[in-house]
């Protein structure tokens, strides 16, 4: 077990290194950019085959929908950010986390669907109208919500981080107070059953942090900013007069993102898993504390760098 911690470990560290040392990002992004937009001209190929009836073009489309939203998903985004480091920081299971980027992913083109069948139909905006409410309104919004989320993870840690702490500090004091050795056995809420003191959170409350409400906050930070070729799709669609094909389309795409993303949560959760089976009852409070101030200060710190060149 030691060497497999060690083995992922090296692992991760390698694949960083390349990412970030070596221009790994840059041809990553390069290579998925290109791919989108040989898919994004297939796309409208198969539009036009849709608007005409053409045998089969239905599947065709969809098809390409699910390759667009994972090439889209493969490079730098907003969502493997935020569900990377909440499945680094939170002890939160594989399954959740993969749902809650299932949800984050649907949730981002319900978010197209919304901003261009509102702007189509109710307030008759342009094409041109439309992307720049997403990229210059709603882009930077997003990257401003996740900062929050990364500031509020950084925050929660460091308050379980200083509990852990200080009450190293009270046990510490009190055996040289009473010149003894003054046992404090914790009962299954969490209490001191000597003195009654709730001494730090229990592993049951730290896995309580995957409450709805940090859902709600991953998933509304991540949908703000709706898919650009999920908003390029429904334009075209709505134009053609074939608006269930782009929304249909839509869902797709946020299918074949979720396809990327649920892999980065698996991975953040096996390697999280990894690096806490080493610890054990309080020590695994503690480490978790410090693994959640650290995911939450990078996520604060990388969105914050990405929302300043849009305000």
């Amino acid at each position: 077990m030691r060497f497999l911690r060690i083995g992922v470990v090296l692992a991760a560290a390698g694949v960083l290194l390349w990412l970030f040392g070596f221009g790994g990002m840059a041809d990553l992004s390069r290579w998925a950019n290109g791919q989108q937009r040989e898919t994004q001209n297939a796309l409208a190929q198969g539009l036009r085959a849709v608007r005409a009836g053409e045998a089969g073009a239905w599947a065709t489309l969809m098809g390409l929908c699910a390759a667009y939203g994972f090439f889209h998903a493969v490079g730098p985004g907003h969502g493997k950010l935020v569900i990377g480091g909440y499945g680094a920081a939170a002890r939160v299971t594989a399954w959740r986390l993969s749902g809650l980027a299932l949800a984050s992913s649907l949730a981002q083109a319900l978010a197209a669907i919304l901003l261009v069948g509102a702007g189509a139909l109710v307030l008759g905006w342009s094409r041109t109208q439309m992307t720049d409410a997403a990229d210059k309104i709603l882009a930077p919004a997003s990257f401003i919500a996740i900062a929050l989320v990364g500031a509020w993870l950084l925050i929660r840690g460091a308050r379980r981080a200083y509990s852990t702490f200080a009450v190293h500090s009270h046990d510490h004091a009190h055996d040289h107070s009473h010149g003894h050795a003054h046992a404090h056995s914790i009962d299954a809420d969490g209490n001191c059953e000597t003195c009654g003191h709730a001494h730090a959170p229990t592993v049951e409350q730290v896995e309580a942090v995957t409450s709805w409400r940090d859902a709600a906050a991953i998933v509304f930070s991540i949908a703000i900013r709706p898919c650009t070729g999920a908003v390029f799709l429904l334009i075209l669609c709505f134009a053609l007069g074939i608006p269930w094909a782009g929304i249909a389309g839509a869902l797709v795409m946020g299918l074949g993102t979720a396809s990327v993303t649920i892999l980065v949560a698996i991975a953040a959760v096996s390697a999280r898993t990894s690096v806490l089976s080493g610890f054990s009852g309080e020590g695994t409070v503690r480490a978790m504390a410090l693994i959640e101030v650290v995911a939450g200060g990078l996520i604060a710190l990388v969105a914050t760098a990405l929302a300043l060149p849009l305000l």
